[in-house]
């Protein structure tokens, strides 16, 4: 079956949308996601039978490797997935994703919507408390969810929550509290929207939109974001930077303490990935990332659990467009014309990551595996140089490349780079910060012409990807990209209830977008780790990393 669903899939989603009621067509919208996604979980799993305990045990510490230091910890603050892979521990929403991607409960034990689907009722359950012992209640939800829509706080997440009734007079000052946030009493919740929003639900189970605790958010300011307390199944202890981020089992977890005494996650600055799987072949770790040159030799022994499958993530580079040279759309679209994605999947990665051609990953409704609007074809880079002004690259300054990442892999793809587009006459550098908050400052700043970057989604919305980076008011434009025209796109089918309407609506913004050329996709994730044959109860989806319920985790040794 195709990701994108094939005809089975389409059917069954276009006789769901025969359902007139919206709280039916929102459960409609995350099965079919759930149906989607269903094929791809754990796609590839291997392990020696090492005679492991068949009954789950307590107790040990388990030894992650974090590529980078989070550059907080405060989920209404976090954009980058270091902090989210910690954060989830830590922190509870109202609801949650299962292994399929079906929204399920969390603090929230029930909801139900209006026949409109303006009004959403929440039950909280009772007895779950934040790490500070104190009960959670519907105030606190308020407070949380308002506290995301302040603007002084500045979170990136407040785009989520616009549509709450009495959201936009709060955010412009006309008002000191949010009017569709409102506890009907202590256990139950009122959320009011001035519009329809198919994604609503699932966006209350991203990172994002966790539950706090007002006092202890209001009693260390900006350092909740380095001492945080939630109601997660693990307990912050400590953090010490480019070295580790200790966690503990909360032993008053509503849903069960936690298998496992402690997560301790080991910071690597700029992802050696050698050290790293070094460190977990000599048992420093439970999990590794897995470098290009050792993946023969690791799928030939098979002494490690090997698991692959594929995410909803894409890695890219951004171009600064309001930049020049890269403000000329002919010399963006001529560099993606230049790069074979093909053959540094095939030869540099191995066929591990399927080659980027659109923006919109496998598995994200809407994606359409016929698009390619980039193929390799250095003639018509070298023509569209011409065009732009600059033949044989004439007349264009060396361009700077930028990442974040610094490993034997990622380099060698580099160079790749580097020798392409020297073939089209345009010069490169590449240069790398591996201070990961330093380097998401310089490009959030505008300061980095050309920069390594990806995106793993939040929520498998097609909104997730395209309005986010490329709305002109999207949190997460980094390339200062602009079209009115796709604006109104995305705008539309933001409100659009009908599915296959806006799958077209969203197919038509993504083939503007990359006419455009902000970026150059490289490649679309997949999720590829070893764990020690003693870790059980892995769940992987296809959220990834961050999202694996490290609570079931236990250790058969």
């Amino acid at each position: 079956m195709k990701l994108y669903g094939g005809l089975r899939a389409q059917n069954l989603l276009l006789n769901l949308t025969r359902l007139a009621n919206l709280g039916f067509r929102m459960i409609r919208l995350i099965l079919a996601l759930s149906f989607l996604l269903q094929p791809l979980l754990l796609s590839a799993v291997w392990a020696q039978d090492k005679g492991q305990a068949a009954t789950p045990k307590y107790g040990g510490t388990y030894r992650r490797p974090l590529v980078n230091n989070p550059s907080t910890l405060d989920p209404a603050l976090i954009s980058d997935i270091y902090g989210f892979t910690v954060a989830q521990q830590i922190f509870d929403g109202l609801v949650q994703y299962d292994g399929s991607l079906t929204i399920i409960p969390a603090i929230a034990e029930s909801w139900k919507a209006s026949r409109d689907g303006l009004s959403w009722t929440f039950h909280l359950r009772k007895g779950v408390k934040f790490h500070n012992g104190r009960e959670v209640t519907a105030d606190d939800v308020i407070y949380s969810f308002t506290r995301i829509l302040d603007p002084k706080v500045k979170s990136k997440a407040a785009e989520n929550f616009t549509k709450v009734k009495g959201a936009k007079e709060f955010i412009e000052g006309r008002a000191r509290t949010v009017q569709g946030l409102r506890a009907v009493d202590r256990y139950t919740l009122q959320i009011e929207l001035v519009e329809t929003s198919a994604p609503f639900v699932a966006s209350l189970a991203i990172g994002y939109a966790k539950i706090v605790p007002r006092e202890v958010v209001e009693e260390l300011g900006p350092e909740f974001g380095s001492r945080p307390v939630g109601t997660g199944p693990f307990k912050f202890v400590r953090w010490k930077k480019d070295e580790e981020i200790v966690l503990e089992a909360n032993q008053d977890y509503y849903a069960g303490r936690p298998f496992l005494d402690r997560l301790a996650y080991k910071v690597y600055p700029g992802a050696p990935w050698d050290k790293i799987f070094t460190s977990f072949e000599k048992g420093g770790l439970e999990d590794t990332v897995i470098p290009g040159a050792e993946l023969e030799r690791v799928q030939e022994n098979r002494r490690y659990q090997f698991v692959r499958r594929p995410m909803l993530g894409v890695r890219f580079f951004g171009f600064q467009t309001m930049q020049g040279p890269l403000n000329n759309r002919f010399v963006r679209q001529a560099i993606n014309y230049a790069v074979d994605r093909e053959a540094n999947a095939r030869d540099i990665n191995k066929n591990r990551y399927k080659p980027g051609q659109g923006f919109l990953p496998p598995g994200t409704y809407g994606y359409d595996p016929q698009f390619r609007p980039y193929p390799f074809d250095p003639q018509r880079a070298r023509a569209l140089l011409v065009k732009a002004g600059y033949p044989g690259g004439k007349g264009l300054p060396v361009l700077q490349f930028w990442s974040s990442v610094k490993s034997p892999d990622i380099e060698l793809e580099h160079e790749a780079i580097k020798r392409y587009l020297a073939d089209v006459g345009v010069r490169v550098e590449f240069h790398y910060h591996t201070n990961w908050p330093e380097f998401k400052a310089m490009v959030q700043g505008g300061k980095l012409p050309i920069f390594r970057w990806g995106w793993f989604a939040d929520l498998p919305e097609p909104d997730n990807f395209l309005y986010n980076l490329f709305h002109s008011r999207g949190p997460t434009n980094i390339t200062s990209y602009h079209n009115p025209q796709v604006d109104r796109l995305l705008d539309r089918a933001r409100a659009e209830q009908e599915y296959m309407k806006r799958v077209d609506l969203y197919r038509e913004a993504e083939r503007l977008i990359m006419e455009d050329a902000p970026i150059i996709p490289l490649s679309y994730y997949s999720y590829e780790r070893l764990f020690q044959t003693y870790v059980q109860s892995i769940e992987v989806s296809a959220l990834g990393d961050p999202y694996i319920p490290m609570r079931k985790i236990w250790l058969a040794k």
